[in-house]
C-alpha cells in the first residue's frame, strides 16, 4: 500500500516557459522529442510574444529532467530564462505534442 501511495505522490504536472531564442529553432520538436523519451505528455506552443510554453506531466522526477534539457535547447536556440509553475495532474493529455 505504501509503494502505491509513494508513486502516485510522485506524479505532477508543470507549466513551463521559456524566454530567449526559442523559436525558429526547432525549440518545440526538441521538446516533443525528449519528453517523449522521457515519458511524459503534454505539449509545447509558440506563445505571441515570442517565448516557447510547455505543459508536462508525468513522473516528477522525468519533468525535471525535462526541465534540464529545457535550460540548453537545441543547437540554435539561446535560452535566457526558464520558469516553472509546478501544479497537481490534471490527466488530461494522452501524449505529448506539438500546439499550434
Amino acid at each position: 500500500m505504501q509503494d502505491n501511495l509513494s508513486n502516485a505522490e510522485d506524479i505532477s504536472s508543470a507549466i513551463i516557459v521559456v524566454t530567449g531564442r526559442v523559436q525558429g529553432v526547432y525549440f518545440r520538436r526538441f521538446t516533443v522529442d525528449n519528453a517523449q523519451k522521457l515519458g511524459l505528455v503534454g505539449f509545447a506552443r509558440n506563445l505571441p510574444d515570442g517565448r516557447v510554453e510547455v505543459f508536462a506531466e508525468g513522473k516528477t522526477t522525468s519533468i525535471q529532467k525535462l526541465i534540464d534539457f529545457l535550460h540548453i535547447g537545441p543547437a540554435l536556440a539561446n535560452v535566457e530564462d526558464v520558469s516553472v509553475e509546478w501544479s497537481e495532474p490534471a490527466g488530461e493529455c494522452t501524449d505529448f505534442s506539438i500546439k499550434r
